[in-house]
């Protein structure tokens, strides 16, 4: 399965965070055994994963798996839990009986939450219990269902997370909110005057908080944004509404994102 080509949330359910956190965390999900079992019909699959720079979260509640970030492939072991950033292509190797509980923060989220600076986990595969308390890992196993997992896990957040506003962090986010609003195609001098800074400002910002510059994150958002939309609905695609300068480029910009061609996976 192949994100955003094909719908790879058909196999997990979802939960969006509670009010307090929905500034930094986009979704909890857990893997869904009976959807996989209707969807994959009892085979071994993998869920390819294209960059989007939001550290996540991995909570094994099931079999072991392997996992390929950056070209290099992991071994996560049954009794394992890790956290990616998604900055690369990321790959999960499962089988039907799959089990994984799953926090998709936004990015800079994490940073907000748990004083966690992501642009420290680029290209990495970092065991959670580095982060998170083992107790609190042990205890979310021990429950019974999604919503119970959901629910420890917001707790937890609600306690630890920093109270006070960081500045970079919104400076980001605002900067983000203002690029997907103004149609997708700003350059950093016309965003940086909207946000009544300088672009060498926003350059900065971004890679502390985000760990790469606003130019890279910004193509990624773009061509994940345009290529959903032509996905859902392709006769009434147009490059235009995406920033870009014609459907060439919009083609080029898929290649350079997913490292394959539209017409492989699009009839």
């Amino acid at each position: 399965m192949v994100e955003i080509f094909e719908n790879i949330r058909k196999i997990y359910t979802f939960s969006a965070p509670c009010a307090e956190l929905a500034e930094h965390i986009e979704f909890f999900s857990e893997s869904s055994i009976e959807a996989t079992r209707q969807h994959i019909a009892g085979q071994r699959f993998s869920v390819k994963m294209f960059p989007s720079w939001t550290p996540t979260f991995y909570i094994n509640l099931g079999e072991p798996y392997e996992i390929a970030v950056s070209n290099k492939h992991y071994f996560v072991n049954a009794d394992e839990d890790i956290l990616i950033l998604r900055n690369s292509i990321v790959e999960r190797y499962n089988t039907p009986t799959d089990n994984i509980f799953t926090v998709k923060f936004y990015p800079g989220g994490l940073e907000a939450v748990l004083n966690i600076k992501q642009q420290l986990l680029i290209d990495k595969v970092v065991n959670l219990n580095q982060i998170l308390p083992v107790e609190l890992l042990h205890n979310i196993k021990l429950l019974k269902t999604f919503g119970e997992r959901v629910r420890l896990m917001e707790d937890f957040f609600l306690t630890n997370h920093r109270k006070k506003q960081n500045h970079y962090i919104k400076f980001v986010k605002d900067a983000i909110d203002t690029y997907a609003v103004n149609g997708l195609e700003f350059s950093n001098r016309e965003l940086a005057e909207k946000m009544f800074s300088t672009s060498k400002t926003i350059n900065r910002y971004f890679n502390n908080v985000i760990g790469t510059s606003p130019k890279n994150y910004f193509a990624i958002m773009r061509a994940r944004t345009a290529l959903t939309g032509y996905v859902n609905a392709r006769e009434q695609f147009t490059p235009f509404d995406y920033g870009y300068y014609d459907m060439s480029h919009f083609y080029k910009d898929v290649v350079k994102f997913t490292g394959q061609k539209l017409n492989a996976h699009v009839i």
